[in-house]
């Protein structure tokens, strides 16, 4: 079921279609706006089109830091998994 959802990004409202909790769509919108103003506030007189492709960037660049950190804690548990379990087979054999 499609929700409109009304948000706002630097002043400016649109109105969003999405399946989401509207709740999660305006933590979502005031997550985008932060990153809008910190670019502005780092980078005076930019145009809203370079403050969004920055902003894009910004966002990937978090995004992609996540993953690999993620991609690093499960391989991390992977190791310590299989080594439980071959303490586990050495005691048990």
């Amino acid at each position: 079921m499609e929700n409109i959802i009304k948000i706002a990004i630097l002043g400016n409202e649109y109105l969003i279609k999405s399946d989401e909790n509207g709740r999660d769509v305006q933590k979502v919108a005031e997550f985008v706006n932060r990153k809008f103003e910190e670019i502005n506030e780092s980078k005076q007189g930019l145009s809203e089109r370079k403050t969004a492709i920055l902003a894009a960037f910004d966002i990937a660049n978090d995004y992609f830091q996540l993953q690999r950190e993620q991609e690093n804690i499960v391989a991390e548990l992977r190791r310590r998994s299989e080594a439980l379990i071959n303490q586990i087979d050495s005691v048990l054999s």
